[in-house]
């Protein structure tokens, strides 16, 4: 009589693998910070930006193309942070650490389009940013989302996204002033961490590390295109920016004040948890307003 069980065979792994594979997208679906956006009182005027707009990165912005046509030379600021913010992160080397990555981030893709050139230097426009909010990453979790993540990648077909607890934010606003002081772009901008794009590093500012970075480049976008930018960019990096995201010298030396890129060993740190301060310049300390 032919029996109605089926006997053990390879559907049962594969159906495994396929929840594998669907478990850690769900989580990742749900696995982000919300950072609501927070005006910190330090832009020249707010009554020009737009509604608020996007979805992982969210933000208000106000762009003159057509005054920014004109631009030539730029210059940078250092990024400050408001009081309540600094007051979330109580070591000032971490503190360093998020606004140094911004305004290296800012200057060398700006290089791209504009002759950088030292703060407190005449310029056709100048940029100041300031934090005005921090969400601190949970160092321990990030220890054990580590420990996860990298472990999976022995064990499964493919790797475990990071687990969606503990994880960090960056609030920051910006705006560039002609030399005048007229106000010719500005930004609101929040983002929280999520389980997909950021990799867990054990430091309180693990996830605003690299979320400055990202602002610094959506600004820079901004200014660059002279307007609001659109859809996905995959347009190739310069060489100027490879070069500088590979720790190189960056084209204009105004960009040196930020220090270098930790490049491919900061990306290898950064895989395995290490804090972005084991591979990063020592930067100067961050300003507080």
């Amino acid at each position: 009589m032919k029996s109605f069980f089926r006997r053990p065979g390879p559907a049962p792994t594969f159906s495994l693998r396929l929840l594998y594979l669907a478990f850690p997208v769900t989580l990742a679906l749900a696995g982000c910070t919300s950072v609501p956006l927070k005006e910190g009182g330090t832009l020249t005027s707010y009554n020009n930006l737009g509604a608020p707009k996007g979805k992982l990165s969210k933000s208000r912005i106000y762009v003159d193309g057509q005054r920014l046509a004109a631009v030539k030379t730029v210059s940078i600021v250092p990024t400050a942070f408001t009081f309540s913010a600094a007051s979330r992160i109580k070591s000032e080397a971490d503190r360093s650490l998020v606004t140094n990555a911004l305004d290296r981030a800012l200057c060398v893709a700006l290089s791209d389009k504009y002759q950088m050139v030292p703060a407190g230097q005449p310029a056709d426009l100048t940029i100041r940013s300031v934090v005005t909010d921090i969400v601190p990453t949970n160092k321990a979790m990030a220890g054990v989302a580590t420990a996860v993540t990298v472990g999976s990648g022995f064990v499964l077909p493919v790797g475990v996204p990071r687990l969606p607890v503990g994880l960090g934010g960056l609030a920051v606003e910006a705006e560039a002033v002609d030399s005048g002081g007229a106000q010719r772009a500005a930004m609101v901008w929040a983002r929280g961490a999520n389980s997909i794009q950021n990799n867990p590093r054990v430091s309180a500012v693990g996830d605003a590390y690299s979320l400055a970075s990202k602002f610094g480049n959506d600004f820079s976008k901004m200014l660059i295109a002279g307007k609001e930018p659109k859809g996905l960019d995959i347009s190739l990096p310069s060489r100027q920016r490879m070069q500088s995201w590979l720790g190189g010298k960056p084209k204009y030396a105004a960009c040196d004040a930020f220090g270098r890129a930790p490049g491919l060993l900061g990306a290898v740190a950064a895989k395995y948890g290490a804090p972005p301060e084991w591979t990063d310049t020592k930067p100067k300390p961050a300003m507080t307003y």
